[in-house]
Order: C-alpha cells, then sequence, then structure tokens
C-alpha cells in the first residue's frame, strides 16, 4: 500500500506536518496544542484516517471541534505520565483526581466553578479508602487544582473568569469559573473495555488474534512501525522475530517517511526515528543541565564499556523484558479497587499479584557500578562547574539519578541494581567532545 496516495507533492509536507501533529498530540482541541492545529487535521481527515489505521492500526475520530487519536497499546509504558505546568509527574493522588473530575464533569452542565467540581470530587474521593479531598488541606488543593489545570490545557475546561490559582491558594477568596467543552470531554475518557468489567490491565492490550498469514504479517508490520514511531530507539532483541524482519525490512524506511518526513535510521542492533522536525515531546540530546550531563555521562559509559585498552568490563545479562512488563501489569493490577457494596475498595499499595515471566535467551551488555556514575558525575561538575548551578554542584547525587533516568528513557541504559548496563545507542557518543561556550559580557 502506498501511504498519502491522493495527497500531491505539492501539499505532501503539509500532510506530513499533519501526520507528525496528530501523532505527537492524541486529543487536539480547538485551542490545543494551538489554535491552528485543528484546521490542520481537518484538511486532510480522510487521508489521516485511511493511513493511520493501515500504518499503525489507530483510530482517528472527530468530535465537533476535537480530534482523538485513539491508539492501539502494544505495552504498558511507565515513562510517559501526565505532568503538570511545572513539569512534575502525577502521583497517584493527582491521577485518582483527575479521574473523577472527569466523571464529575459528564454529570456536570455548560459551566462548572473549581469550588464547585471540587465539592463533587471530595465527596467521590472521601469514599475511596486511601484518597480523600479535604478543602482545608493545601496539599490536597493543590493536587486536585493540578488534574484541573492539565484539564484546562487541553481545552477540555475553557477558562471564563478568576483563577484556580487563587482558589488553591484560598479558597474563600478565589475562584475560577469554567465552561465545559463536551465534545473534548467525551474524547478525552475514551476507554477500549468498559473499565468497571475489568479484571486485569492487559485486558486494555488484548486485540483479536490474526486469522490468516496475512493478517499476521500486516499486525506485525503495523507493530513494528507503531515501534519505531512511539519509543527512541527499538533493539531487535526486544520485539518479537516477525517485528524484528519488519524493522530490518527496506518498506518500513520508506513508508515512515512518506508519512511523517522523518529518516529511519539502522544499526545493527536495532532502529530508531531521527527527529529533525521538532516530532519528539522530549529530545536527546537536549537543553538543560540534566539533558547536558547525561549526554556528558554517556560519552563516559561509552569510554568505559567499549575501551579496547580499559580495564574489563563485566557483561550481564539484559533484564527480561517481558518480565520487566509483567512486574509493572503486576502493580498496576494490584492497585485496582474492589468492589464492595458498590463503593471502590481501598486504593493504598497492596502486594503484587504473581506473575510468570517468558523463557527468553537475555543479552549480556556491559555493566557500570554507581560508585563509577558518581565518580563520573563528580568529574563533569568539575570540569564543566560553569555549565551546572550551585543547586547541581550541592547535590551531585539528584544529578546522577536525574541524568540516568533520562537516559534510560531514550534507551541508552538499563538500571539494574548496583549500576546500570549499557546499551548499543550509548555508543553513538563515544568520543564526542564537549564544549563550553564562554560567556561575554557585550
Amino acid at each position: 500500500m502506498r501511504f498519502a496516495a491522493e495527497v500531491s507533492d505539492l501539499d505532501l509536507a503539509d500532510y506530513q506536518r499533519a501526520v507528525r501533529l496528530v501523532l505527537r498530540h492524541p486529543l487536539i482541541t480547538a485551542a490545543y496544542p494551538d489554535e491552528r492545529a485543528l484546521v490542520r487535521v481537518r484538511r486532510f481527515a480522510g487521508q489521516l484516517r485511511r493511513d493511520l489505521a493501515e500504518a499503525f492500526g489507530y483510530r482517528l475520530e472527530l468530535h465537533g471541534s476535537t480530534a482523538r487519536l485513539v491508539r492501539t497499546a502494544d505495552r504498558l509504558d511507565p515513562d510517559r505520565p501526565a505532568v503538570t505546568r511545572t513539569g512534575r509527574p502525577f502521583d497517584r493522588r493527582r491521577y485518582a483526581y483527575l479521574a473523577l473530575c472527569l466523571a464529575a464533569l459528564g454529570r456536570a452542565g455548560i459551566q462548572t466553578t473549581v469550588g464547585e467540581l471540587a465539592d463533587v470530587v471530595s465527596a467521590d474521593a472521601n469514599r475511596i479508602g486511601g484518597l480523600g479531598l479535604d478543602p482545608d488541606s493545601g496539599a490536597d488543593r493543590r493536587a486536585f487544582v493540578d488534574a484541573v489545570t492539565w484539564l484546562e490545557e487541553r481545552g477540555v475546561l475553557r477558562l471564563a473568569d478568576g483563577s484556580s490559582a487563587s482558589w488553591a491558594s484560598d479558597p474563600m477568596a478565589g475562584e475560577a469559573l469554567y465552561d465545559i467543552a463536551r465534545d473534548a470531554l467525551v474524547a478525552m475518557f475514551h476507554p477500549p473495555r468498559v473499565l468497571q468489567h475489568l479484571d486485569s490491565v492487559t485486558a486494555l492490550l488484548e486485540r483479536s488474534a490474526a486469522t490468516s498469514d496475512n493478517a499476521e504479517r500486516r499486525a506485525a508490520a503495523q507493530a513494528a512501525r507503531r515501534a519505531v514511531i512511539e519509543t527512541p530507539v527499538v533493539y531487535f532483541g526486544d520485539v518479537t522475530t516477525m517485528v524484528a524482519n519488519h524493522l530490518r525490512g527496506t518498506a518500513l524506511p520508506a513508508d515512515l517517511y512518506r508519512l511523517t518526513g522523518l529518516r529511519v535510521e539502522r544499526r545493527a542492533e536495532g532502529v530508531l526515528l531521527t527527529d529533525t522536525l521538532g516530532f519528539s515531546v522530549e529530545r536527546f540530546p537536549g537543553t538543560g543541565s540534566v539533558a547536558q550531563a547525561a549526554v556528558l555521562l554517556t560519552v563516559q559509559l561509552a569510554a568505559r564499556a567499549l575501551d579496547p585498552d580499559g580495564r574489563r568490563v563485566r557483561r550481564m545479562p539484559a533484564p527480561d523484558p517481558g518480565g520487566q512488563q509483567a512486574a509493572l501489569i503486576a502493580a498496576v493490577d494490584a492497585a485496582l479497587p474492589a468492589a464492595v457494596g458498590g463503593v471502590p475498595g481501598d486504593i493504598s499499595d497492596a502486594p503484587a499479584k504473581p506473575t510468570s515471566e517468558p523463557d527468553m535467551e537475555p543479552s549480556r551488555l556491559p555493566f557500570v557500578t554507581d560508585s563509577f556514575l558518581r565518580e563520573a558525575v563528580a568529574e563533569i561538575l568539575q570540569r564543566y562547574g560553569a555549565a551546572f548551578g550551585a543547586a547541581w554542584h550541592a547535590d551531585p547525587d539528584r544529578l546522577r539519578t536525574e541524568a540516568v533516568e533520562l537516559l534510560a528513557r531514550f534507551g541508552a541504559v538499563t538500571p539494574v541494581p548496583g549500576g546500570v548496563l549499557v546499551r548499543p545507542l550509548a555508543g553513538r557518543y563515544r568520543g564526542t567532545v564537549a564544549q563550553i561556550r564562554q560567556r561575554t559580557l557585550f
């Protein structure tokens, strides 16, 4: 199949921009991510529906002034949390408040205030053990406003007057009036299954089995394209044989380039999508102290793992991706509330359910200890001190932790007890030379 078949060469760049827009922002409203986004998607709506369904198994739905991409998930991904305006990942309390806000807004009229919404959510939250919402508690108010602000940013709530921040500071003095965007609200909460009937999060990942060889090949090709689009780097050893075969084939790079305008880079260990157009939400190398430290740390990790003249590096089996996924599923399932008399049960931590791990032959990767990481970060701070603020010099362990977390998100390392395993992506930065730009007074 030739993607974008009905798009002229003159319009292809605009079409690719629309594809990237929908893939990056699965929910698009009249105001989110900007006022031009929905117009771009509507222009190519028919072709987008066909291509996204055929290429990835996704479904594009348009509800009035809202476009929603319903994705097909192959696995649970812990690296895409909802975040506050300050970049702080949502915790369980904020996720719970967000879910209760959606339920309350579904029963509301065309407008609401943040105080009224808080009263409804508080009544529901106080019936759930381990949750609750006390309007007199500053911490509870801030967590609640984080959930409300997340909906406001995406156009589900449109601020008509006031400020939720002022209400969070003093609910007796501050208030905020919101218009409720019904189209965006309906599109926001659209699970593939009725959640009340689920006894495991795996039911959200299930799909009908292929009934023929052609259907199986088509499903594997879609899974391969999804992996490249959704993952910073895809290692052949982390996917099934059929998916790996599609990743190694010649059709996938051509298909993704035609759809997105982005090129696929292939190496012996796997593939990645080279982002030259600002497609990714987070980029590596990136800006900021943590990103800079991560790059510098990667250089040292590559030198440590690959230098033939250095000390012998211990190699360890890579953690089984199936086992990691099973552990994550168990953690999510452990938090599923149990119905007791029609009321959801306690959402506090519960013991994980036992899970079985798939039998796979793991690869062996260079192991670098935590002590090496600490020494490397200390050397980075000493050598490039002008690039890092006083807070990072005062807390190098925090810089090391956040840099390693960033590298793990991009597939450059895998954290293990006592250190990290260095993955092939780190080898790209072997021998990289960093230069600090000197500040000038004039």
